[in-house]
């Protein structure tokens, strides 16, 4: 859901608003899992009966201009290679997650879009996916391990071929640290420490908007894989380990430790009212994705701007897991041209066809640590970089866990920690309650 840009990352002329927000609304709610209302989303010709093995069709979400314009030129390709059109049918991004359950049941298209992780691993629970290991098996080169992991379900089979990402991490802009002498903390010693430097020298140390809710939810993620490892936050997210565990509670221990350095008022700014402290040099850092680059208009700025992994707090786990949500394609339970839709995900998994996307929408980087990053700008190298050389990749809570929990119960909680963290202990009994209830329904 970033936006970096052409130069190196995004121009608003260029690129749809960021729609992690969308996409919160768009989900939210026990309706997408329950499959409540009337599935407004069918498949391409409203029945997807389709059986020409010339023709493959495609739910997509990509409603946007950009990745709109960018998946046309992928199947292009795709055509002019193997002969076979892929017949795209696009809803709204938003009406796409809430109709995606009673979509996936009913007639659904050959391949839909959809999300690394969890979220895939729900549908390929429930049957409502292809298992794709033969189209791994031709692949599977193409991919870190990391991406392999995320794209296989709870059974073990490959159930997604991932095209896109983009990492989370602190970003600050160069020269503001060159002028003050800031060294990139890589503990969290020395990122309190920073923090405690940055106030002293006028600048607010950590900028913060959290109106819109979601963007809390990253700052957590990046605290808990830290502190507790990649295992046990995929286990918290799961809904199987206990959010009244001491290693919970921890978590929230050490972000009371930074909250002072936060920006003031964050329940009434968004996340680019935040970034503009940045640009504007009066915030030294931001914990957000990539996408923070599309408040950087002007290119000397953009330019200045860089960002590092968030500091290591147990050194049993280092820094070794990245958040970098990714997307990338299912083929659904019962394809009409099973054929058809293996040659397309073996084509969407290769170095070519993510190049290929990048070329219209360069808001990300690639999924393949094949891909050419030729047309990189510095700053999606070293994206592509990270999240390449990561031991463990993370989705962003909202995508590693059920959407109608962390909308109706976390997002909720965290700004109530945010307001008052000396009530965590019940605030997080709460939680515990609630993610009970929520994840014993199907």
């Amino acid at each position: 859901m970033s936006d970096l840009s052409p130069s190196g990352l995004p121009t608003p002329s260029e690129l749809p608003s960021p729609s992690r927000r969308s996409l919160l609304r768009g989900v939210g709610g026990a309706a997408l899992l329950a499959g409540a209302g009337v599935p407004l989303l069918s498949a391409c010709g409203g029945s997807g009966s389709s059986s020409d093995p010339k023709t493959v069709s495609l739910g997509s979400n990509g409603s946007d201009a950009v990745p709109k314009k960018a998946y046309a030129s992928v199947f292009d390709q795709f055509k002019k290679q193997s002969g076979i059109t892929v017949k795209v049918n696009t809803k709204d991004h938003n009406t796409f997650q809430e109709q995606i359950n009673s979509y996936l049941q009913g007639t659904p298209d050959d391949v839909f879009t959809w999300f690394a992780g969890y979220r895939m691993q729900f549908f390929a629970a429930k049957k409502l996916a292809s298992p794709i290991d033969d189209v791994w098996e031709k692949i599977g080169g193409n991919f870190p391990d990391a991406m392999k992991q995320l794209s296989k379900g709870e059974d073990g089979k490959y159930y997604f071929v991932p095209l896109t990402t983009y990492p989370w991490a602190v970003f600050y802009r160069k020269s503001v640290f060159q002028q003050h002498g800031y060294e990139v903390p890589t503990t969290w010693d020395k990122f309190v420490a920073l923090c405690k430097q940055m106030k002293k020298d006028g600048l607010v140390p950590i900028a913060f908007g959290d109106k819109d809710a979601w963007p809390a939810m990253g700052t957590f993620d990046q605290i808990n894989f830290r502190l507790n490892g990649y295992d046990f936050h995929k286990s918290l997210m799961e809904g199987k380990a206990s959010w009244t565990d001491a290693k919970v509670k921890a978590v929230f221990d050490h972000w009371t430790e930074i909250l002072p350095y936060h920006q003031d008022g964050f329940m009434g700014r968004t996340w680019q009212d935040a970034a503009q402290g940045v640009v504007a040099k009066k915030s030294g850092m931001y914990v957000l994705g990539s996408f923070v680059a599309q408040q950087f208009t002007n290119k000397a700025d953009l330019d200045d701007l860089d960002f590092f992994a968030f500091p290591e707090i147990n050194s049993a786990y280092g820094q070794d897991t990245v958040e970098a949500p990714t997307d990338g394609f299912m083929v659904s339970k019962s394809p009409k041209n099973h054929d058809g839709a293996v040659k397309l995900m073996e084509y969407l998994g290769s170095p070519a066809a993510e190049e290929l996307y990048l070329k219209t929408d360069p808001s990300v980087v690639a999924a393949s640590n094949k891909a050419s990053t030729a047309s990189y700008s510095p700053l999606q190298k070293k994206a592509f970089e990270m999240i390449g050389n990561a031991k463990n990749l993370t989705q962003f809570m909202d995508r590693d866990s059920r959407p109608d929990f962390t909308s109706t119960v976390m997002q909720p909680s965290l700004q109530k920690f945010l307001q008052n963290p000396k009530g965590i202990d019940s605030l997080l009994s709460s939680i515990e309650r609630q993610k009970k209830t929520i994840f014993a329904s199907s």
